[in-house]
């Protein structure tokens, strides 16, 4: 089913250790164990920089509960200390942050309207993708971002998730 519009381009993380090498297929495999049809994301960004299709870039994803109807997933392999899983780390390698950048920028092709906001903006229970996109918007320039200049805050997302409801 395809996906209606695309307000967010949300960047995730897959929340596994540095040593991990996992991919697309593989969180196929977690999310499908999980009883999900396929996996969750659009799109993953392996440790080398890899970009993997995930489900269908306009399809409905399963990435942020109350969001799906309207949003991009995009997943960084990564985000989890190698010592402990469970403790958040942003620990994404040059060639995946190269990726995103150039990523982000395809999508915006797509979804010029898509705001780009990290799982955490969207669900305050989670860290993922375990570094600050805010700041990572002002200090990249991703060609095509209109929102550059006024990024989203707290009162912007309440006001958009009120709009969401009605």
């Amino acid at each position: 089913m395809a996906r209606p519009e695309t307000k967010y381009i949300v960047i995730h993380c897959s929340q596994t250790r540095p040593s991990q090498d996992i991919g697309a297929k593989d969180i196929d495999r977690w999310h499908r164990e999980r009883g999900w049809l396929k996996i969750g994301y659009g799109k993953v960004i392996r440790r080398n920089g890899e970009v993997e299709q995930g489900r269908e870039d306009n399809a409905i994803q399963a990435h942020v509960k109350g969001y799906n109807h309207c949003s991009y997933g995009l997943c960084l392999v990564g985000g989890a200390l190698e010592e402990d899983w469970k403790k958040p780390e942003d620990n994404f390698t040059a060639e995946q942050w190269e990726a995103l950048k150039k990523t982000l920028e395809e999508l915006l092709l797509k979804y010029p309207d898509a705001q780009i906001v990290g799982h955490y903006m969207l669900d305050e229970a989670k860290t993922c993708p375990n570094f600050n996109v805010r700041e990572y918007l002002l200090n990249e320039d991703v060609k095509g971002y209109k929102f550059q200049d006024g990024l989203t805050d707290e009162a912007d997302l309440q006001e958009m998730e009120l709009e969401d409801q009605s």
